[in-house]
């Protein structure tokens, strides 16, 4: 178990200080656990506020001796409830704000109306959009995270060749490469931000259940165990001759990655084939446009044009009708943070510092899927590959 060092936690809030002084931001209050795990090293239940000028308070309602041993934090106090906050500020000589920021797009409206009584006379702002910007620089500490988690993909990925054969279930694929994840050290949870969104180690499925939709917003859906989650592996024998999708994130000490390859028993068609070679071109796309550090949205755009002159335009991210608007994806404590490479994000450009996921696929229904995923991040002298599993099909 790695602690987060506590430079590396002031480096953290010194950089969302200085977005809150430039929004006019009197102090931030940290509720949600990947935000607390980003901003504390741990997330013991409390409240984290952080002031625009001055060393944050962790007020921690339990466990707070836990709280003291994981976090880095020099003011890590106990906390009973809501109505405390003010004394307790008080006591670090902090005023009460006059305006706060809180995380607004994940925050429970019966919580925010609570803290409306705590601080009456404050303005609340959502302060998730600086904190997702603070988040999406990756300091080398964070990079070397990111590549432990895709070592221990790799060590999944590999592991796909000793135990796929002919009528084992996709469930019970997935059960085998998830078992070697946890011996790695994967959490087992995939954070997202999304509302909603949930996601166990990823996806595996074969054939046509990989084309099937379903409500998270993924290119690929698959039909799972029950309504319940219907999404991933589920119940169907893999055939021969069709494609296997490992759709796998890898987690070390909190830090994602995600990586998709493609395998078989057999053969793939000649149509499968191709489809694969065309994603790697719109990846080959994708790598050549990033060094020069456009926008978001261009790329989407650039790399959406080519799919639809190979051919892709009603099955490229998903079925027709269920298609997806983006491409790509940042990665960190959780697996939808910025930078988005999707529709619409036309004025946020590429900063060195940035790592995403990129996962071009297509559909073909009534037959399966196919496509590539790797994680990448940007650094002053160009694009690096955090991902490296062969991405040659893999026929067995």
């Amino acid at each position: 178990m790695r602690l987060t060092p506590a430079t590396e936690l002031e480096h953290r809030y010194k950089k969302l200080q200085h977005h809150m002084a430039a929004q006019g931001l009197d102090a931030v209050i940290i509720l949600q656990n990947a935000d607390l795990f980003y901003f504390t090293g741990t997330i013991q239940n409390g409240n984290l506020y952080i002031p625009v000028e001055g060393e944050p308070v962790y007020m921690v309602r339990k466990d707070l001796m836990r709280a003291r041993m994981e976090c880095g934090l020099k003011n890590v106090v106990p906390f009973g409830s809501m109505k405390d906050i003010p004394s307790v500020l008080a006591a670090h000589g902090y005023p009460l704000p006059a305006s706060i920021g809180m995380e607004l797009d994940v925050l429970p409206v019966n919580f925010f109306a609570r803290y409306e009584k705590v601080f009456p006379e404050a303005r609340f702002r959502d302060a998730t959009p600086i904190v997702r910007k603070v988040r999406m620089i990756k300091s080398h500490y964070e990079i070397h995270l990111l590549q432990d988690a895709a070592e221990q993909v790799d060590r999944v990925n590999r592991r796909v060749r000793d135990v796929l054969r002919e009528g084992m279930t996709d469930l019970d694929l997935a059960a085998e490469l998830e078992y070697v994840a946890r011996k790695e050290g994967h959490q087992g949870l995939v954070r997202m931000r999304a509302f909603n969104g949930v996601m166990f180690f990823g996806h595996v499925f074969s054939g046509t259940d990989a084309a099937v939709p379903t409500y998270v917003d993924t290119p690929l859906g698959g039909m799972g165990l029950s309504t319940s989650f219907s999404q991933g592996a589920g119940y169907k024998r893999i055939e021969r001759n069709e494609p296997v999708i490992v759709d796998f994130a890898g987690c070390c000490d909190g830090y994602l990655v995600d990586q998709t390859r493609i395998f078989a028993i057999g053969h793939l068609s000649d149509r499968m084939k191709k489809g694969y070679d065309d994603m790697l071109k719109i990846q080959a796309r994708m790598m050549e446009l990033v060094p020069e550090r456009p926008s978001w949205g261009l790329i989407y755009e650039e790399c959406l044009a080519l799919a639809f002159k190979l051919g892709y335009a009603d099955t490229f991210m998903g079925n027709k009708g269920a298609q997806v608007s983006f491409i790509g994806h940042g990665l960190g404590v959780e697996i939808d943070e910025y930078p988005f490479i999707a529709k619409g994000f036309d004025d946020m450009v590429l900063e060195p510092g940035m790592a995403f996921a990129f996962e071009p696929k297509v559909v073909f229904v009534g037959e399966g899927a196919v496509g590539i995923e790797n994680t990448f991040y940007l650094t002053e002298s160009g694009l690096k590959q955090l991902t490296f599993s062969s991405e040659e099909l893999t026929i067995l």
